[in-house]
């Protein structure tokens, strides 16, 4: 078996954010007790011919960009960039959420990050799901991995978006790094704002782990949804929301991958948004070789359905590429 080298850790953050994202995506927007009443329980794919969504494919986004600009980019190559690749498209932008979806109007009216990045929608979870590629790249130098986050999510989110986005680009950096899954929880929390909403969610998710670790998963993610879960709101896509979720399913997984990611899509709500932070996360820790080998062997180069650009690309072909920057 391979080694847990740095290529190891690299490969398995891209492939448990893709598997994660391809599992999550046939439930995204159920609640769990719809999940349970319509699947029992999800333990593989559901479909035949499982694929990653506008996760996996603004990943592979992010990971171009590094590519390009190297260690340096800032938020005006990531805006470039966009603006390259992305503003100019003509199919429809499938399953795109609205923080892209208005940074990329904003950048076509001649907005630069950070001003791209403010409109109403700027605390989804949409940096948080692609921002993976950064903390491969910053892996132990966390303030690399934080300003590489940063530039990226200017482009299209503020505040509470962008925080969250550091929370989950941080974890994954310690995951790169040789930390446990619950290490890397706790090591983020000192990067992140206090007296922020993220952080106050993520510690809402910490303490029920804390007071209920044992706790069968039906009973622990109907009392992580209905703590963290904001339910006067239309839509699941809160970047606060989405990460505590996925915070909760690496805590819960205990180091397991298939656990783990496989907890994250039974909680609902931004299911492949949660799963492939959840995945991202746990594939740092354990590397590409301890993923099950039928879901390493699923993974496909996305079609591109939500960027076009990316049709083609097999987000793990690009480990290699990341860890040598």
């Amino acid at each position: 078996m391979e080694s847990l080298t740095l290529l190891n850790r690299a490969r398995g953050v891209l492939a448990g954010l893709s598997i994660g994202d391809a599992l999550g995506r046939p439930v995204e927007g159920l609640s769990p007790l719809e999940i349970r009443e319509k699947y029992g329980s999800i333990t593989s794919f559901l479909t035949e011919k499982p694929g990653g969504s506008d996760d996996t494919e603004y990943a592979i986004a992010t990971a171009q960009v590094l590519l390009k600009y190297g260690r340096g980019a800032d938020s005006h190559n990531f805006a470039a960039f966009w603006r390259d690749n992305i503003c100019p498209q003509s199919e429809s932008f499938l399953g795109a959420g609205f923080s892209e979806m208005l940074a990329i109007a904003n950048l076509k009216k001649g907005f630069n990050p950070p001003n791209s990045g403010q409109h109403i929608h700027s605390w989804s979870d949409g940096l948080a799901m692609r921002v993976a590629p950064c903390a491969i790249v910053g892996r132990e130098d966390i303030e690399l991995t934080k300003r590489l986050t940063q530039a990226d999510g200017q482009v299209s989110h503020s505040g509470e978006g962008i925080e969250s986005g550091l929370a989950i680009a941080v974890s994954i950096s310690f995951a790169m790094s040789g930390y446990s899954s619950s290490e890397a929880i706790y090591e983020m929390l000192k990067h992140i704002h206090i007296d922020s909403w993220t952080y106050r969610s993520i510690m809402k998710a910490v303490q029920i782990y804390e007071e209920f670790p044992d706790t069968e998963m039906d009973k622990v993610v109907d009392l992580l949804v209905n703590a963290i879960a904001t339910h006067d709101y239309a839509f699941a896509d809160l970047g606060p929301e989405a990460v505590a979720l996925a915070v909760s399913a690496v805590l819960f997984g205990k180091g397991d991958f298939a656990q783990t990611i496989l907890f994250a899509v039974n909680l609902g709500r931004d299911a492949d948004t949660i799963a492939a932070m959840a995945g991202a996360i746990i594939g740092g820790v354990v590397g590409y070789t301890a993923i099950p080998s039928q879901w390493r062997e699923s993974l496909i180069a996305v079609e591109g359905s939500c960027l076009a650009f990316t049709k083609g690309i097999n987000p793990v072909s690009l480990a290699e590429g990341l860890v040598a920057l």
